[in-house]
């Protein structure tokens, strides 16, 4: 557990860190904004696209494998950002370091169900919510004094000490039972694969090129985007092994959780698209103050993430998730009701609120998919897990800050007045527990729905042998 947390917090860390050293890369590469901005955007595209087929080929190969292996390429990939002569070398190892933060991710969570017994995997996925969140919250902090006073190669070296002691302490200790995979499959779905990663690209790519507004490139990627996923579904269909079997979907309600997950993280992403806004321009804070106030909830997620993984063990999965759920829509609704106040507690407290309550739903619901899955399925559905995260991310920062910029007037939102920017943090939180509610509502009259079902299917009375 040591290694696979170190693993998880190298890649949370790496998607945060950079982000503060753009303005100094921009200077340095002598590059508009909007071309430094593909630091990132390369990242999460390639860590994003990976997961799913990262998480098949553990299936195949063995999560234990694939960790080592990708533990290796995130250090390569971190130490060519760091050497790398331009920027476009630069973006392109950041695509590669994506890519083994996807390995990361997806075999963390697939290697803790097997490496604790079933009623010690809520605190499993707690601990890695723990160091997830920590990674984040120190990527900011760490790399503005890392560039202020080693530069910025040094920012794509902070998490090479953690990586590498991941791999040495998992080269030694995970366990090699049941983790060699099943060779015995049929051939990798590469065109499953093919058309699955094109179809998120191209989805992130709507939702990032046009930085939340409609035009044609994100129409026309929206459409692209639209066209692979039925493509992808029937390739699905017709595959000998699928990438994800459809079929899969419905076992265990895992369906229901990812469609939750996705929409508990676009919600979430709320806090980090209007949060610095309405602190600053509402609230009139320096930029210092307001992100000290930002750090309250990653701060929150790390202190909360291990104990609810151990009520998750104690209570129950299913009702920590609908408490985790419930309290995300009473904090956005209180920021909707009493964010007019303009005062620092009545965000603050609202804000905790949702954080907390965040923590317990990502334990609780990861906890019910993995506890049940298939160990021959861990892989793939851990990937669809961070998937559906990153996916819900994504979009919320699109929607949410649309509809944020839409009430403030339409026009650069740094030109809006204070009292404009306080209303229209209200509204957007007044739309984030309304989807948040609607979703809840429907994920489980879908789960009651499917009970009903399958009850009568066990009461319907049986055929004799004869008859059938």
């Amino acid at each position: 557990m040591a290694s696979l947390a170190l693993a998880m917090s190298s890649a949370s860390l790496g998607t945060s860190v950079v982000n503060v050293a753009l303005p100094e890369l921009a200077e340095r590469f002598h590059s508009p904004f909007a071309t430094v901005q593909w630091l990132v955007i390369a990242y999460l595209l390639t860590s994003t696209a990976g997961m799913v087929a990262v998480g098949r080929l553990g299936d195949r190969w063995g999560p234990r494998r694939l960790l080592l292996a990708g533990l290796a390429l995130f250090v390569v990939a971190s130490i060519a950002c760091a050497v790398a002569p331009s920027l476009a070398v630069l973006i392109a190892a950041r695509a590669f370091q994506g890519a083994g933060a996807a390995v990361l991710m997806t075999s963390s969570v697939a290697l803790a169900r097997g490496a604790v017994d079933k009623p010690r995997v809520g605190a499993a996925m707690g601990l890695l919510a723990t160091t997830s969140a920590v990674g984040t919250a120190l990527g900011p902090s760490l790399g503005g004094a890392l560039v202020a006073t080693l530069g910025w190669r040094s920012v794509f070296l902070a998490n090479v000490p953690l990586a590498v002691l991941a791999l040495v302490i998992g080269a030694r200790s995970l366990p090699t039972r049941g983790s060699g995979g099943d060779a015995r499959r049929g051939r990798f779905d590469v065109r499953g694969t093919v058309v699955l990663s094109a179809t998120l690209i191209a989805f992130a790519l709507a939702l990032t090129v046009g930085r939340g507004s409609v035009g044609p490139w994100s129409v026309g990627l929206g459409f692209v985007a639209i066209a692979g996923g039925v493509a992808f579904v029937a390739v699905e269909r017709r595959a000998e092994d699928p990438l994800i079997p459809l079929a899969m979907l419905r076992e265990g309600g895992i369906d229901r959780a990812l469609l939750a997950s996705c929409v508990v993280s676009a919600v979430m992403m709320a806090t980090l698209v209007v949060g610095p806004f309405y602190l600053v321009q509402g609230l009139a804070l320096d930029t210092g103050a307001a992100g000290l106030v930002m750090s309250t909830g990653p701060l929150i997620a790390a202190i909360t993430g291990w104990p609810a993984g151990r009520l998750v063990d104690r209570v129950g999965a299913r009702r920590v998730a609908l408490a985790g759920q419930l309290a995300v829509v009473a904090g956005a609704a209180a920021l909707a009701a009493f964010g007019g106040a303009r005062s620092l507690l009545a965000y603050v407290l609202p804000l905790a609120v949702m954080t907390a309550g965040y923590a317990l739903f990502q334990a609780a619901n990861n906890t019910a998919v993995m506890a049940e899955v298939s160990e021959q399925r861990r892989g793939v559905v851990s990937g669809l897990l961070g998937l559906s995260r990153s996916i819900g991310l994504m979009t919320g920062a699109t929607v949410l800050g649309s509809v944020f910029a839409s009430a403030c007037g339409g026009g650069e939102i740094r030109d809006a007045s204070a009292d404009a920017v306080v209303v229209a943090m209200q509204r957007t939180f007044a739309v984030a527990a309304a989807l948040m509610a609607i979703a809840l509502v429907a994920t489980r009259e879908a789960r009651a729905s499917r009970s009903r079902t399958d009850s009568e299917r066990e009461l319907r009375p049986r055929q004799p042998a004869d008859a059938r």
